[in-house]
């Protein structure tokens, strides 16, 4: 009977030390996925910085024009 009360004790640490294990580990991917962000936000405002010093204009992706809202859309193409 004491051999089941030390190991029921032994996996009780060893499940409170995983525990506190996963606690610091996912305070850590939350800090680091903070400073991602922030490091892509200042890349961009660098960028964009660095076009106006040089003159250029900020390159936007070129975009197809919108369809007229009332455009045409025959039954065929629905089906699909």
């Amino acid at each position: 009977m004491t051999l089941l009360w030390l190991i029921a004790g032994a996996s009780l640490v060893v499940a409170l030390v995983a525990w506190s294990h996963s606690r610091r580990t996912a305070r850590r991917l939350a800090q680091i996925s903070e400073m991602y962000w922030e490091l892509k936000y200042q890349h961009g405002e660098l960028r964009v910085r660095m076009q106006r010093l040089a003159g250029e204009a900020p390159a936007l992706p070129p975009q197809a024009p919108a369809p007229p809202a009332d455009a045409f859309v025959p039954l065929a193409s629905l089906k699909r």
